[in-house]
Parts: structure tokens; C-alpha cells; sequence
């Protein structure tokens, strides 16, 4: 079975996100499906060719992390968890109390969003929800695939690679943090939260 790209040309005209910025990182995320689809092919057939002892299996398998996390958090947490004009976050959801329990209150989330996408480095800043003990965590994850948190569910992803914001604002990634905010579909964030409590 092989991945295929989602379109999010409805999300051309979003405030705070040039047509051409956005653009260029749909065709970004389409590279990583096309490239997941392949690095699972070429696995396939060392596997089928009993190539497995072969380094470059390894290098396939460790490559496989990136492509497809690179797919997954673009097309399922920040595409997909953006709207034009945003939606506002309901203080009577599940969401926001779960924020208010785990930061003390929402503006106190959203500094600790804001500082973990301002950490110097090229990733993303994702609020994860650990289920062990539910508490909502602001995660920086180094590129796709290193700092996840094991067993915890990812709700809200923030691009932190400058493809993301260069275009648009050059260096201000402060700016581009704001404009992103602004544009969360916080309904989605919402939904996505009940399903797993």
C-alpha cells in the first residue's frame, strides 16, 4: 500500500502565510511521501533479496524515521491543524482544561509553546498528551525523529525547519510563531483530544 499526498491548497490565503511560502512546502511534504513510499520499497526488496546483514538496509531503516515522520507531522499535525482566520480554543473543552491543569492556565501554555519553537535549531515545537499520568508537555524534537516522547500522543505540531517561515519573515521566527498560533484550527486540536481520553 503506498501513501498519498493530501491536498491543503484550501489552506492557500491564510493570514500570515504567503501563497508561495506555502507553496513550496506543500511540494516539501510531497517529498516526503514520495520518499517514504520508495525508502519502504527499497526495504521490501532487500528484504525479499535477503540483503537484510547490508549496510545499506540500515541506513534504509534508519532513513525510514525521517521520511515518515516528515509526512506525518506536516500532513496530520500542522497542515491539518490549520484553518483560515484560526478557531478560538473553548474554555469549557477537555483541551483547555487539560491545559490549565498541566501549565496553570492557558497564556502560561502558550509562553511555554512560544519558548520551546524559539529554541535555537531546526525542528518542531509539539504538544504532546501523556496518558500515564495526563499532563500536557511542550516537546522540542530535534529535525523529524529524535526527542519524541514513548507512549504519548502528539497533538499540535509547530515547523521549526526555516523552510516553514524564511519567505515570509526571514529570521523573525517570533512573528511566524504568532501567525501560526493565529491559525490553529483548535476545533481539530479539540476533537482529536476527546477521541483519546
Amino acid at each position: 500500500m503506498m501513501y498519498q499526498a493530501k491536498n491543503f491548497d484550501n489552506l492557500l490565503g491564510t493570514e500570515g502565510f504567503s501563497d508561495k511560502a506555502l507553496t513550496i512546502h506543500f511540494a516539501l511534504y510531497q517529498g516526503y511521501v514520495a520518499n517514504t513510499n520508495k525508502v519502504a520499497e527499497q526495504l521490501q526488496k532487500l528484504v525479499e533479496e535477503g540483503k537484510t546483514a547490508a549496510p545499506e538496509y540500515g541506513e534504509l531503516k534508519r532513513r525510514f524515521g525521517w521520511e515518515f515522520n516528515g509526512m506525518r507531522l506536516h500532513e496530520e499535525y500542522y497542515f491539518s491543524r490549520m484553518i483560515k482566520g484560526g478557531t478560538e480554543l473553548n474554555k469549557d473543552s477537555q483541551l483547555f482544561k487539560a491545559i490549565t491543569n498541566s501549565f496553570g492556565n492557558y497564556d502560561n501554555w502558550e509562553k511555554d509553546y512560544k519558548a520551546t519553537g524559539a529554541i535555537r535549531g531546526i525542528g518542531w515545537a509539539i504538544l504532546y498528551y501523556d496518558p500515564k499520568i495526563q499532563r500536557l508537555f511542550n516537546v522540542w524534537i530535534d529535525e523529524h525523529s529524535l526527542g519524541h516522547l514513548a507512549g504519548s500522543v502528539p497533538l499540535l505540531a509547530m515547523d521549526i525547519f526555516e523552510h516553514a517561515y524564511i519567505i515570509d519573515y526571514g529570521t523573525n521566527r517570533a512573528d511566524y510563531m504568532e501567525a501560526f498560533l493565529n491559525a490553529v484550527n483548535w476545533s481539530a486540536v479539540s476533537e482529536q483530544f476527546e477521541t483519546i481520553l
